[in-house]
């Protein structure tokens, strides 16, 4: 059986993959109430175990204004959730040596040859010295590179950032040229590798794929990734004939509910086609990744990556096997990356432990701001996708209890 008959309704009964349909009825049960209470617009949950999808709910609405029901054919913004396909595709040409892990970036992108680290002061009176090192494709990958985010409020570099019209990323009317340039420009927070801090990296990594490959970075994603994988309503905008189907965004309110809100401009080619945030996708097209991710870097017969590869990705790169929070920049030091480390472009729980939420060692995935999220979890072999549109103020336990609920559907 297929991903894609998975999807079509050949997925089977959940006891014969080993989960407890009465814990998925908990499960459906806990989100339908979130969105009855007007906190979610509807959503898609699918549980696979053993590569069979056992568990498909849809629940609500796409779009709650119009009355569009969340479908299984829905189309979902990924938001941060494209940064694994990204680092796959980077993967792809480590392995056919058209970039290696400890290239400096400035190879590629020679605005980058000169990083000047931060030192003290603020705004225009900040200073910075000198990197001891180069940026390396390894430190854009495990997000240890010393770039930062602009809306961040935790680091002068972060207002830093904003000052030069960086707050959501991009610069107005930029490409990723454009865009990398301006972060080359930018003073690091930190000595390259020494720290994580979750950040534009990404952004960075899709213009090395371009120099590297030769392609725009989305043509090159089409042609190496979605078309193999038959991720055939994935890109970077939608189509007149897949408008419909696209999701309504939605932002919280200040009385506990959600509100329409102003999403990615989808309708057209971009003119920055963001690898560290810009994929739009159906639950059918990540399903077909995930899986990918599982079988180590085959599917149906079509293999992108070498198991070893799919194994350097979703090891924990951190020094000393550390965490999150004990690697992290200041911004990341909280309770909830506990027991997580990061691999290249992956979330990996390293202590299963101390993790706030219930996973199996080496169990590794993303989210998305729009409140997505996937996980593979090999030690039980199931993967997990969770997708609705909705982002948040601050963070919530979405997430938490998803994946509780999940592991207590595991049997054996």
């Amino acid at each position: 059986m297929t991903a894609g008959d998975a999807f079509d309704g050949g997925g089977g009964e959940p006891h014969e993959a080993g989960l407890d349909p009465k814990a998925l009825a908990r499960l459906d049960q806990h989100f339908a109430h979130l969105v009855d209470d007007g906190r979610l617009p509807g959503y898609l949950v699918s549980v696979s175990r053993h590569g069979r999808v056992a568990h498909l709910t849809t629940y609500g609405c796409r779009d709650r204004e119009a009355g569009l029901p969340v479908e299984t054919d829905t189309l979902w913004r990924m938001y941060s959730m494209t940064k694994p396909v990204t680092s796959v595709g980077a993967l792809m040409l480590l392995e056919e040596g058209r970039l290696r892990l400890d290239d400096p970036v400035a190879d590629f992108l020679p605005s980058f040859a000169d990083p000047q680290v931060y030192v003290d002061g603020s705004g225009p009176d900040a200073r910075t010295r000198p990197a001891a090192q180069p940026i390396l494709v390894r430190h854009l990958l495990t997000q240890t590179a010393g770039l930062t985010f602009g809306f961040y409020h935790s680091h002068p570099v972060d207002a830093l950032y904003r000052e030069a019209g960086l707050e959501s990323s991009v610069p107005p009317g930029a490409d990723l040229a454009e865009t990398c340039e301006a972060y080359a420009r930018l003073p690091l927070q930190f000595e390259p590798g020494t720290q994580w801090n979750y950040s534009v990296a990404t952004n960075v990594l899709s213009r090395v794929i371009e120099v590297a490959s030769g392609q725009d970075l989305d043509a090159f994603l089409a042609e190496r990734i979605f078309a193999p994988l038959g991720m055939k309503d994935a890109g970077f905008f939608v189509t007149d004939e897949q408008e419909d189907r696209l999701a309504e965004l939605y932002g919280e309110d200040d009385e506990g509910g959600i509100k329409p809100i102003v999403g990615l401009p989808l309708h057209g080619r971009p003119r920055c086609v963001s690898g560290s945030g810009g994929m739009v996708a159906t639950a059918h097209d990540y399903h077909r990744f995930m899986e990918l991710l599982r079988l180590r870097g085959e599917l149906d017969g079509t293999r992108l990556l070498k198991p070893e590869t799919v194994d350097l990705m979703v090891s924990n790169h951190l020094p000393g096997n550390a965490d999150r929070r004990t690697f992290g920049s200041p911004v990341h030091r909280e309770p909830t990356n506990a027991g997580l480390g990061f691999g290249l472009g992956v979330s990996v729980v390293v202590d299963p432990e101390i993790t706030l939420s219930p996973a199996g060692q080496g169990a590794y995935g993303w989210s998305g701001v729009a409140s997505t999220t996937f996980w593979v979890d090999p030690a039980n072999d199931v993967t997990v996708q969770f997708l609705t549109q909705v982002r948040p103020t601050s963070s919530h336990s979405i997430f938490r209890e998803l994946k509780r609920l999940v592991q207590e559907a595991v049997l054996d």
